[in-house]
C-alpha cells in the first residue's frame, strides 16, 4: 500500500469512523490507555456476530487502528480474534504484511516508528481485555 493510501485510509477512519461510539447493548467492555501520550479506548463487544464498538480519543493512529480493528474482528470467534490480533502485531512491528489481514496492512508503516506501535495496538489489548485474556 502506498504512503498516500495509508494517509488516506487512516485519515478516513479518524475522521468518520464507522463503529465509534457507545452501543445500547453489548456483552463486554474492555478499556485501555496509553499514559505516555495520553491516548484512551473504550472497547464494546456483542458475541452474537462479534460485534465490536469503540469510544476512542486520542492519536489519529489509535483511532483508525479501533475503526479497522471492528472490521477485521466482526463474525469472528473469540480464538479467531485472538490469531487475528497477533497477526496485527506481528504486521506493526515487523512491517511485513500480511494479506490475510486486509486493510488493517495500512498500519504497517507504524513498525518504522516505535512509539507510535503501541497506539495501533492500544485498541487490540482493550479487545483482549473485553475477551477475558
Amino acid at each position: 500500500m502506498s504512503e498516500a493510501l495509508y494517509q488516506a485510509l487512516v485519515m478516513d477512519r479518524t475522521k468518520n469512523p464507522r463503529h465509534a461510539g457507545k452501543p445500547d447493548v453489548f456483552d463486554a467492555r474492555g478499556q485501555t490507555d496509553n499514559k505516555l501520550c495520553g491516548d484512551k479506548v473504550d472497547v464494546y463487544f456483542r458475541k452474537q456476530g462479534s460485534v465490536v464498538n469503540h469510544v476512542s480519543e486520542g492519536c489519529a493512529i489509535m483511532v483508525a487502528s479501533a475503526d479497522l480493528m471492528a472490521d477485521a474482528v466482526a463474525g469472528l470467534a473469540p480464538d479467531a480474534i485472538t490469531q487475528r490480533r497477533r497477526a496485527f502485531e506481528a504486521v506493526v512491528t515487523t512491517g511485513v504484511v500480511d494479506p490475510s489481514l486486509g486493510d488493517l496492512n495500512a498500519l504497517a508503516s507504524v513498525s518504522e516508528y516505535r512509539s507510535r506501535i503501541r497506539c495501533a495496538t492500544l485498541p487490540w489489548s482493550a479487545l483482549a481485555d473485553a475477551l477475558g485474556e
